[in-house]
């Protein structure tokens, strides 16, 4: 066998190999702008059908997956490997990824029933697979929502699909449930009275339903009040805060008295009586 190597040799070999990987990188970057392309265009054909956002992003996620491993297969090609047989090794590596990583399929298969029964779309606030927040997309395998402190949260399609799924977003409007706690000594329909009026005054309340309050339950200290007013989805959390408010600022300025719980200890009085008694007799 002949080890001798020219330097001319050399040249041509690295000026082919060169030429290679300058192809490759102009095959990935060209390939990588037509994928761009692709997207953009079947997005857009797609909103012009004025298909649910939803669906537009989970077939255009799909989409983009499907035409990057065409891309990598055109890739290895171009270095000279046989496609066929990277398509075959694909397919088993993808049986044997399957059958290690089932949780992959079942979640593949969550995002298809996501998408055709849409229990929620993209833009709903929910509370699915055990985060509360707003959908920004739903995937092949996960969805992605931003929680109330704007965290990005991705969640499993699986475990959506197969937990309860509560929509805050379905409904026109949704209750706000608060707790108002009152002295014994305080007239409780003047407490009553003196919230609904307070809670007609605060933005965003609806009239029609008109805001609840009631006594709920008793405790030691006193009466329970449920404080329930109505809004849309939207205001929910300002509505809170300022109801909150409103019950606090309230009461002062009725000058209510703080709550306590008061205990009257009667055994040792009893017994003196009884003792007097029979000394009298």
């Amino acid at each position: 066998m002949n080890y001798n190597i020219t330097p001319q040799v050399v040249i041509e070999t690295l000026t082919r190999l060169g030429l290679k990987v300058l192809g490759a990188i102009a095959l990935f970057i060209v390939g990588r702008w037509l994928i761009k392309l692709a997207l953009a265009l079947t997005t857009k054909a797609l909103n012009r059908q004025q298909l649910d956002p939803t669906i537009v992003r989970y077939i255009s996620s799909a989409l983009g997956v499907i035409l990057n491993v065409v891309l990598i297969v055109a890739l290895l090609g171009f270095f000279g490997v046989e496609t066929t047989t990277f398509a075959a090794l694909l397919a088993g590596v993808g049986i044997a990824i399957g059958a290690a990583w089932s949780g992959l399929l079942a979640n593949f298969a969550a995002g298809v029933f996501l998408v055709l029964l849409r229990p929620f779309k993209v833009g709903d606030f929910v509370s699915a697979g055990g985060v509360t927040g707003t959908i920004q997309s739903i995937g092949m395998f996960g969805t992605t929502m931003n929680a109330p402190d704007n965290v990005q949260t991705i969640v499993g399609n699986n475990k959506i699909l197969s937990d309860n799924i509560q929509n805050y977003s379905t409904n026109a409007f949704r209750r706000v449930d608060l707790l108002a706690q009152i002295a014994h000594g305080v007239d409780h329909r003047e407490a009553i009275n003196l919230l609904k009026s307070g809670m007609a005054r605060i933005p965003n309340v609806l009239g029609q339903p008109a805001p609840d309050v009631e006594i709920l339950q008793f405790t030691p200290a006193g009466p329970v009040l449920a404080v329930r007013p109505y809004c849309s989805n939207g205001h929910y959390w300002q509505v809170y805060f300022d109801t909150n408010r409103l019950i606090r600022e309230s009461f002062t300025a009725a000058g209510y008295p703080v709550p306590e719980q008061h205990y009257a200890v009667r055994g040792g009085m009893e017994s003196s009586a009884r003792s007097i008694s029979s000394t009298a007799a």
